[in-house]
């Protein structure tokens, strides 16, 4: 290992040549990730002084904004205009830069090196726990000045594959439950991080073993002994897991479900989407929530079948709370809420299928606006229970959630529900009423007619809307 990285990065490189004559140390995860060879899009400096002058500099040369950052050190933040990478400056600690680094939180966060080219600075032995591929946090003391450093530990392993030492495990357990007193949106940050890691299943393993996932998603562990019905092979907190080990596999073999409409499916999964999240990976978030509402919800039938009736109303209000706790944006709450709502639907349908075109308008208007999306979570869900007859109902539910992903696209794609050949002004004034919910209700009912192909222009709109409307007559 070694440090060539820094004067290949170009992030390193913009920051050294704005702070050119400031001395200061890279620190933390950017000589981390150097020694491991990872791209540097972060780049944190050490500074003896206000960190606000320095970080102003590196956002004026780079044409970003600069910002202070929420947390009680004092660090400022430099975004750059391209490239995507940011500056974090800090605040030397303790007068020196060895003591700086003596409280930080882990060994492998511990080692700096002189801003403007030098050697490896590591009192903490780093760079041994780097090739060993160990996390060792910086004594109790470490979590005590920081309580999200658990949750973070976590979301570490999880993006570097590393496993922590004995006794970071029980350091971590014991300060596990203070991590709720920290701010909101650092707790969403880090486990925003860990959500998006390719290893979230294994993150998310260790945070269940460490107490973490009880301080930061008690929702998610008391799905924990949740029993389920003899279509399931687990329960509920072990499927959960499982749908999203299987939603994580589907990222990688859309083709297989989706066929030809995989590259249009892809795009539309890569879009930003909210809280610095793709639609693919807030559909992970979906994976994880979607049953938080069947301990809640639990009975037992007199045949002795266990059920969860209303799991996914219940859970959608979970999930809206939940997410107001993060301080997540509502458009997240919303999106969250909606896939776990309708998580349920494409299954019912397998039932009924061939699907009639008025069947397919109907599930894609309720799913609206998560058609898509619900469309690829229901997979994830249903490879995930294998319970009685299960590789039967596994080929049924993808075939039709195959067949429905092509209506789910061009209904995205054209905006929602075709509308009705007729505006409502002039359907009105053909059949002679007034406007309100008796003509919304018309209109509604042409938008479906349309879809199923029963109607086509103006004229047929007008006979079958005078039919209904006669129909409707008492």
């Amino acid at each position: 290992m070694s440090l060539a990285a820094l004067d290949t990065s170009p992030a390193v490189a913009a920051v050294r040549e704005a702070l050119e004559g400031v001395d200061g140390w890279l620190v933390g995860g950017t000589i981390r990730d150097a020694l491991l060879g990872r791209p540097i899009e972060d780049v944190d400096i050490a500074f003896a002084g206000e960190p606000e002058a320095v970080a102003r500099a590196v956002a004026k040369a780079a044409g970003g904004p600069a910002f202070p950052l929420s947390d009680e050190f004092g660090g400022w933040r430099a975004l750059a205009r391209s490239g995507g990478w940011t500056c974090d400056v800090s605040r030397l600690q303790g007068g020196s830069i060895e003591a700086d680094l003596a409280q930080r939180d882990f060994s492998i966060n511990a080692m700096a090196s002189p801003l403007h080219g030098g050697g490896l600075i590591d009192p903490q032995g780093g760079q041994s726990d780097l090739d060993a591929g160990r996390l060792r946090v910086l004594g109790a003391e470490a979590y005590a000045a920081d309580p999200l450093r658990p949750l973070r530990l976590v979301r570490l392993a999880a993006e570097l594959g590393f496993a922590p030492d004995a006794t970071t495990e029980a350091l971590t357990a014991e300060a596990a439950p203070r991590i709720p007193e920290t701010s909101p949106e650092r707790v969403f940050a880090e486990l925003r991080r860990l959500m998006v890691s390719s290893r979230v299943v294994d993150g998310l393993a260790l945070s269940d073993r460490l107490g973490v996932t009880r301080a930061v998603l008690p929702e998610i562990y008391e799905l924990h002994g949740v029993q389920q019905s003899h279509f399931h092979h687990l329960d509920v907190h072990d499927h959960t897991v499982e749908v999203l080990a299987q939603q994580v596999e589907l990222e990688s073999k859309l083709e297989e479900v989706f066929g030809p409409d995989t590259a249009a499916l892809s795009a539309v999964l890569d879009e930003p989407f909210a809280d610095e999240l793709t639609r693919r990976e807030a559909l992970r978030f979906g994976a994880l929530l979607h049953d938080i509402g069947k301990p809640a919800t639990r009975g037992v039938r007199d045949d002795g079948r266990v059920t969860f009736i209303g799991h996914d109303s219940v859970g959608e209000e979970m999930v809206s709370e939940l997410c107001r706790r993060l301080r997540t944006s509502d458009r997240l709450r919303t999106f969250l809420g909606a896939l776990t709502r309708h998580h349920l639907v494409l299954g019912f349908l397998v039932h009924h299928t061939p699907l009639s075109r008025r069947a397919v308008y109907t599930y894609l208007r309720v799913c609206s606006p998560v058609e898509v999306e619900v469309t690829v979570l229901s997979c994830a869900d249903r490879l995930a229970t294998r319970g009685k007859n299960a590789d039967a109902a596994i080929d049924a539910h993808l075939a039709l959630a195959g067949e429905l992903m092509g209506e789910a696209l061009r209904w995205r794609a054209g905006g929602g529900a075709p509308k009705a050949p007729i505006r409502g002004d002039e359907l009105a004034e053909a059949l002679g009423i007034d406007r309100g919910p008796e003509l919304g209700k018309l209109l509604a009912a042409l938008q479906e007619a349309r879809f199923a192909g029963e109607i086509e222009t103006r004229a047929e709109a007008v006979e079958l809307a005078r039919e209904l409307s006669k129909n409707a007559q008492p």
